[in-house]
């Protein structure tokens, strides 16, 4: 497996890969890899004969006050990892050669239709940020297939959003979330958890669970069900940000005529220091 920090680098393999007759596939990843991640990379390997792994603390997408500086990070171990499940490339470049202009003053895609609802509303500029590096890492490695976990549900919808506003030829792929054997969601962010808060951790996945059965059953009343949501992760230590029923395909508020299949329910909660999200499709 090669490790490539240029952008010419990239450039570089991936046309002698296609000279080859090879299609790319692209996973990007902030590092500090776990099994949702490596979940990606066998999904991306099934799809094409030369797979290339990002790993970029994208800076862009962090707040004010937010963990860019503590993100963890464990490169040496997300090498051998992504090498085992038969990654071809790492890109890993330094901040500079992604965002050579000062800080400030960098180009940046924005996705209104969904950058300012939910995640956007608590963490303001980070789709800004995601959208940015996304279309940045698509116009270097040029794949012809991205894989992106749906952990990240509103992400996955605003580069979906994304590829068909810009007319990319570039098939989006969401991968299912890789979860404990506990319920929660895998992330790199679990391991600040205390002993502690790890054992309350699945109570946001269990909540989840609860309003998509009332939502299965026929319950439309969805205020009620998001604020009952937020109450139950209240009652079991989580600081919510949000508990919403949105519907898939645009993440707006439901109407009536939406079936249940059609839709999700996302939240965001803090345990302690530590900030989570999940979502689960109503079945």
């Amino acid at each position: 497996m090669q490790t490539l920090e240029s952008i010419a680098a990239v450039r570089g393999l991936v046309a002698a890969r296609r000279r080859d007759g090879e299609g790319v596939a692209l996973v990007p990843t902030m590092g500090n890899l776990h099994e949702g991640h490596l979940s990606l990379a066998r999904v991306a390997r099934a799809r094409a004969g030369c797979v290339i792994a990002s790993v970029f603390v994208n800076p862009l997408q962090f707040g004010p006050g937010e963990d860019f500086e503590r993100y963890p990070r464990s490169f040496g171990r997300d090498c051998e990892l992504l090498e085992a499940e038969g990654v071809d490339a790492v890109f890993a470049p330094p901040v500079a050669e992604m965002y050579p202009a000062e800080a400030g003053q960098q180009t940046l895609v924005v996705v209104p239709a969904f950058s300012r609802m939910l995640e956007g509303e608590s963490r303001p500029g980070h789709f800004d940020g995601v959208a940015t590096v996304v279309i940045k890492l698509f116009n270097i490695v040029m794949p012809d297939v991205a894989v992106f976990g749906e952990k990240d549900f509103q992400q996955l919808a605003l580069i979906r959003r994304l590829v068909r506003d810009l007319c990319l030829p570039i098939d989006i792929v969401g991968a299912p979330i890789v979860r404990d054997p506990d319920g929660l969601a895998m992330s790199s962010r679990n391991q600040y958890l205390s002993p502690a808060e790890r054992r309350v951790a699945p109570a946001l996945h269990r909540t989840l669970e609860a309003a998509c059965r009332r939502i299965a059953a026929g319950d439309r009343a969805w205020p009620a069900i998001e604020a009952e949501a937020c109450k139950a992760l209240e009652d079991s230590g989580f600081v919510p940000d949000y508990v919403a029923v949105r519907r898939t395909v645009d993440l707006l508020p439901p109407q009536e005529a939406d079936t249940a299949r059609e839709l999700v329910v996302l939240a965001a909660a803090r345990l302690g220091r530590t900030r989570l999200i999940d979502n689960l499709r109503v079945e």
